[in-house]
């Protein structure tokens, strides 16, 4: 049965996400739907865009943006690093380049460029990495790099009323049947577990620091985790503190 299957924040944790793949029996069938951070935090930045362009060879993949995958491309292509940028994971990033020539350097700069800032399936479920602002959608941002950066769409969420009526939720929230972000992980409110507020998932679990790499099946809400990351990288810190 094909399965349109979506994956939370990376941050450069390759074991995680074969692992992770591996635990929901992922096939060549499947649509995978990567919510974007695919770098910055564990050692295998680079080694998780490697095997990102050569899986999408193989089967349907869907790459959206993450503002450390924006970062991550301004240092590709000016050599720009932030000194923010480097204290929040890509430090290592830059490290795991150190071995890549310059063609294949050229070649993940391509990949990034590439990459979605939304998408919208044919059942009007969204699918971003933090979110947009305006009531009409992602499509009218004047600047789409909000939708890497926007944590506003998940805030309103978890300060709605639980019991509220679909019929009562914001305007940008009715544009779409549901919504699948990453970007504010889920330690946040203390838990390692995708969350569900109004017809927003979450499903950052926080692999970048001490939680771990979610992958969930948007029309089941079946959904597999992998260990926690940090086991998986015994003597690193990812991104340290939240």
């Amino acid at each position: 049965m094909k399965r349109t299957l979506v994956i939370g924040d990376i941050h450069g944790g390759l074991r995680a996400l074969q692992q992770v793949m591996q635990r929901a029996t992922v096939t060549t069938e499947d649509t995978l739907v990567f919510l974007g951070d695919y770098v910055d935090g564990w050692s295998e930045s680079a080694q998780v865009i490697d095997f990102l362009i050569k899986l999408s060879a193989k089967q349907p993949c869907i790459f959206i943006k993450g503002n450390h995958d924006l970062w991550c491309e301004g240092w590709l292509e000016m050599g720009l690093a932030p000194h923010h940028w480097l204290l929040h994971g890509g430090s290592s990033t830059a490290k795991s380049y150190q071995r890549y020539n310059i063609e294949a350097k050229l070649a993940h700069l391509a990949f990034f460029s590439q990459m979605k800032y939304y998408y919208i399936d044919s059942q009007n479920r969204l699918f971003v990495h933090g979110g947009f602002t305006s009531v009409y959608g992602p499509e009218q941002e004047e600047d789409e790099t909000v939708c890497c950066w926007d944590r506003t769409l998940w805030e309103t969420a978890v300060s709605m009323d639980k019991n509220l009526s679909s019929t009562l939720y914001p305007k940008r929230f009715k544009r779409f049947k549901e919504i699948f972000i990453g970007h504010t992980p889920t330690l946040n409110y203390h838990t390692d577990l995708p969350m569900h507020r109004a017809n927003i998932w979450n499903i950052d679990t926080g692999a970048a620091f001490h939680g771990k790499l979610t992958l969930m099946d948007a029309t089941t809400k079946e959904y597999w985790q992998s260990d926690i990351v940090q086991t998986l990288y015994p003597g690193e810190e990812g991104r340290g503190k939240k």
